[in-house]
C-alpha cells in the first residue's frame, strides 16, 4: 500500500467512561465501538490524550506478538487509561520487552508448566473438598464467593507460589487492597510495598533452594545471579495478584451457569465435555472492565490502512477479538462444543498470561466438585439481586447467595 492511499482522515476519538456493569452484560461502549470498525480512537477516564483501539482477533494477536510495539515504552508516558492510580513499577515484567522479559519469565516458567500443575492438582482439590465440606455442613444458604471461589484460588496461588497456609490471610488482604481504585493512591501503593517486602524476605531464605514452588525458583534464579532480587519479587507480586483472578473469572463463570439451567444441566449430564465447555466460558465472559495495559509504537506502523504514528499509544481489547465473528461464528452463543476455540482470554504474544493452565485447572476442580457434590445448586436470590463489584478493574460478583 502506497503512502498516498493510507488514510491521514483519523477516526473521531470516542469517550469510554468507567462503567460498573453487572452479570456478563457485554460493555455497551465496546460494543459500539466494534461496530465503528476495526481500528478506533479512545480516551479513558484517566491519564492524557487518546489512544488507538484494535478489537479484531488478528489485529489483536499481530499487535501482542510485534516487537514494534513496546510495554516498556509506557513507563515514560501519562496514557489515557482505566485505573485512577498508575504506579508501575521499573522493571516489573509487566512492563518489560523482550529480551529482559524473556529472562525474567524464564526463571520461574517451571512452576506453571504442565509439570508444575499437576504438582499442586491433587492439594488443591484435597483443599477444594475441604470448603464444600464446610459448605454442606454449615448448610444452605450461603455465600459462595466468601466460601469457596475466594479461599480456593487463594490457596492455590499460595501452595504454587510457597507461601505458607499461615500468611495466606495477609496475601488476599493485600491484593484486595492493590486491585480495588475505591481507597486510593496511597493505600494500594502501601499494600504492594508491604506485599513486596514479604516476598523480599521469602525469596531470600530460598536462594540455594532445589524447591519447585515460584518462590524456590526465584530464590534459585537469584542465587545463580540470573535476575535481580528487585525483579524476582516484582514477578512473585504479580503473580500472586495473578492467581486471585480465578476468583472472580469463576463468580461470573458460576452466575452464568446457575442463571442458565440448560448449561448446567448439559454439564451433568456430560462430564466429559466439561474442560471444552469451560474454554468456551471464558472465551464468553467478559472479565475486565474495558482495557489492560497499552503499548507504545515505536516506528510508524499501519493496521487496515491507517497509520500508527512512532510514539502513539495502542490497546488491544481480549474481549472483543473474543466476538469477532470471523473467527467465532455466532459469537453471542454459549456453545460448548465450539471447535476449534482459539480465544485469548490469556492474552497473546510474549505476555500470556503465565497461569492460564492453572486457571484452566482450577475452574475444572471448581466445575467437578459443586455440580457433583450439590445437585440442587441455584441462586439464592433473584438474578438481577446478585451485587457485583463496583470500581474495580476486574469484573466478578462482590457475593454469589446460593442455596441448594
Amino acid at each position: 500500500m502506497t503512502d498516498e492511499t493510507l488514510t491521514e482522515t483519523l477516526p473521531p476519538v470516542r469517550p469510554w467512561p468507567a462503567l460498573d456493569l453487572t452479570g456478563v452484560d457485554f460493555d455497551p461502549v465496546l460494543t459500539k465501538l466494534m461496530r465503528e470498525g476495526p481500528v478506533n480512537r479512545i480516551k479513558l477516564p484517566n491519564g492524557e490524550g487518546w489512544a488507538w483501539l484494535l478489537t479484531r482477533h488478528d489485529d489483536v494477536r499481530m499487535v501482542t506478538n510485534d516487537p514494534r510495539f513496546s510495554r516498556e515504552a509506557v513507563m515514560d508516558q501519562p496514557v489515557t487509561r482505566l485505573a485512577p492510580h498508575f504506579i508501575p513499577a521499573r522493571g516489573a515484567v509487566g512492563f518489560l520487552d523482550p529480551p529482559d522479559h524473556t529472562r525474567l519469565r524464564r526463571s520461574v516458567a517451571q512452576a506453571f508448566t504442565a509439570r508444575g500443575v499437576e504438582r499442586v492438582r491433587e492439594q488443591s482439590r484435597l483443599q477444594l473438598d475441604e470448603l464444600v465440606d464446610e459448605l454442606l455442613q454449615d448448610g444452605p444458604p450461603a455465600d459462595l464467593t466468601e466460601t469457596v471461589l475466594s479461599p480456593f484460588p487463594i490457596a492455590v496461588i499460595c501452595e504454587l507460589m510457597g507461601v505458607p497456609a499461615a500468611d495466606r490471610h495477609g496475601m488476599h488482604t493485600w491484593t484486595q487492597l492493590i486491585l480495588s481504585s475505591s481507597h486510593g493512591a496511597e493505600v494500594s501503593e502501601q499494600a504492594k510495598e508491604e506485599m513486596g517486602a514479604y516476598f523480599g524476605d521469602l525469596i531470600g531464605l530460598r536462594e540455594g533452594s532445589d524447591g519447585e514452588d515460584a518462590a524456590s525458583l526465584l530464590g534459585a534464579a537469584v542465587g545463580r545471579e540470573e535476575i535481580t532480587l528487585e525483579e524476582a519479587v516484582g514477578l512473585a507480586v504479580l503473580l500472586q495478584i495473578g492467581g486471585e483472578a480465578v476468583t472472580n473469572n469463576s463468580g461470573q463463570m458460576f452466575y452464568l451457569l446457575l442463571t442458565r439451567p440448560d448449561l448446567v444441566e448439559r454439564l451433568r449430564a456430560e462430564p466429559e465435555s466439561r474442560p471444552q465447555a469451560i474454554d468456551e466460558l471464558l472465551r464468553y465472559i467478559p472479565h475486565r472492565n474495558a482495557v489492560g495495559l497499552s503499548r507504545i509504537a515505536m516506528e510508524d506502523v499501519e493496521i487496515r490502512g491507517v497509520r500508527m504514528r512512532a510514539g502513539d499509544p495502542v490497546y488491544v481489547s481480549y474481549l472483543a477479538a473474543n466476538r469477532d465473528p470471523d473467527v467465532f461464528p455466532d459469537p453471542e452463543k454459549i456453545d460448548f462444543s465450539r471447535s476449534p476455540n482459539p480465544h485469548v482470554s490469556f492474552g497473546f504474544g510474549p505476555h500470556f498470561c503465565p497461569g492460564n493452565m492453572l486457571a484452566r485447572m482450577e475452574s475444572e476442580l471448581l466445575v467437578d466438585a459443586l455440580l457433583d457434590r450439590l445437585p440442587g445448586l441455584r441462586l439464592a436470590v433473584p438474578a438481577n439481586q446478585v451485587p457485583f463489584k463496583k470500581g474495580a478493574l476486574i469484573r466478578g460478583p462482590e457475593a454469589l447467595p446460593v442455596t441448594w
